[in-house]
């Protein structure tokens, strides 16, 4: 899945791939927005930035993807495929993997949600970053960890809590 960056040098953490057209009805520049997601990411966790590639597709794709690299035949939200460093030539810039995002599923949990497309698009786009770096949500320390370290990626994009309800929020 894998786009190549041309040059040795990182103009851009976020290489941004659109094989769904809906979801520029979501988000209108994707790029800017992976980019801007990335820098804050890796801002927070004080690391170099690293490429990553972004694909924005539909359920079908990824339930493909999910069936043959997760032996998951459904679609599912995001998908991070990390990458092994030592498979890059040496003057290639640091990669970290891609990210995929299906779009059917996003927008339903985020209407499920009571939440807004754009601000879940942004909590899936640093979650699937965050699995990048290392960061996991299957022991609990490791997603109180990994919700933490969104909440406050999310809050310098100003969003809110990606973890309270609509319901519970407008009660607060």
């Amino acid at each position: 899945m894998r786009s190549s960056i041309a040059t040795p040098e990182l103009a851009s953490p976020a290489d941004v791939r659109i094989d769904d057209d809906g979801w520029c009805d979501v988000i209108a520049d994707l790029e800017t927005v992976c980019h801007d997601a990335l820098s804050v990411v890796f801002a927070v966790l004080d690391k170099p930035p690293a490429g990553v590639g972004f694909l924005f597709t539909d359920d079908r794709a990824v339930q493909a993807l999910n069936a043959t690299y997760r032996s998951q035949d459904k679609p599912t939200n995001v998908l991070s495929f990390p990458c092994d460093p030592s498979a890059l030539p040496p003057d290639q810039p640091a990669y970290l993997g891609d990210v995929a995002l299906a779009r059917e599923t996003v927008l339903a949990e985020a209407a499920a949600q009571g939440k807004s497309a754009t601000a879940h698009s942004h909590h899936l786009i640093i979650h699937g970053a965050l699995h990048l770096l290392g960061h996991d949500h299957v022991d609990p320390a490791e997603a109180e960890t990994m919700e933490a370290l969104e909440r406050a990626i999310l809050a310098r994009l100003g969003y809110g809590d990606p973890y309270i309800d609509a319901a519970e929020a407008e009660t607060e």
